[in-house]
C-alpha cells in the first residue's frame, strides 16, 4: 500500500483565563485585564497549531514534544515552539498546504488583530499569508468561554509530502 502524499490534521486548545498573566494569542500579545495560564506563555492558537500539524504527520502531539513538566520551557515564548514544530515536520518530509483556524473568544474582539497574527505566524512557519486563515468567534455567552473563564483554539491543516 502506498502513503498518501496528503494529509489532513486536526488541533484544539484550551486555556483557563485569570488575572496577573498576559494575554498571548496567534504570536502577538493582545492588551486585557485577563490573561492565559499555561506553563508556556499558553498562546492557545499556536498550541493548536502545532497539534494539528503534528496530527496530520503522525507525529504525536505538542505535549509529547514540549512536555509541561520540562522546566526549560517554562514561560517559553510558544513562537519558538510553533518554528520548532515547523522543523520537526519539514526534517520528516512534509510541507504546509494551508492552515484554517478559529479562536472562541468572547472578549477581547479579535478581528482587528487578525492581521498582524497572520504575518507573525506566516513568518515563524516560513510560510505565505495566504496559507494561513485565523478566525475569531464568541459563544454567545455560553460556556466556559461565555463567561470569560477561558479561551479555546480550532484548527485544521493540511500538510504533503515534498
Amino acid at each position: 500500500m502506498s502513503t498518501c502524499n496528503w494529509r489532513t490534521g486536526f488541533g484544539y486548545d484550551v486555556h483557563r483565563l485569570a488575572e496577573g498573566y498576559k494575554l498571548c494569542i496567534g504570536g502577538i500579545e493582545v492588551p486585557f485585564d485577563k490573561g492565559s495560564v499555561g506553563h508556556s506563555d499558553g498562546d492557545v492558537l499556536i498550541h493548536a497549531i502545532c497539534d494539528a500539524l503534528f496530527g496530520a504527520a503522525n507525529m504525536r502531539d505538542i505535549g509529547f514534544h514540549f512536555p509541561d513538566n520540562d522546566p526549560a520551557l517554562k514561560g517559553i515564548d510558544s513562537k519558538i515552539l510553533l518554528k520548532k514544530c515547523t522543523q520537526l515536520i519539514r526534517e520528516a518530509g512534509y510541507e504546509i498546504g494551508n492552515i484554517d483556524s478559529t479562536v472562541a473568544l468572547e472578549r477581547p474582539k479579535l478581528n482587528p488583530l487578525i492581521p498582524q497574527m497572520q504575518e507573525v505566524l506566516s513568518a515563524v512557519m516560513n510560510i505565505e499569508v495566504s496559507q494561513l486563515s485565523i478566525k475569531a468567534t464568541t459563544t454567545e455567552k455560553m460556556g466556559f468561554v461565555g463567561t470569560g473563564e477561558g479561551i479555546a483554539a480550532y484548527v485544521s491543516v493540511l500538510i504533503y509530502k515534498k
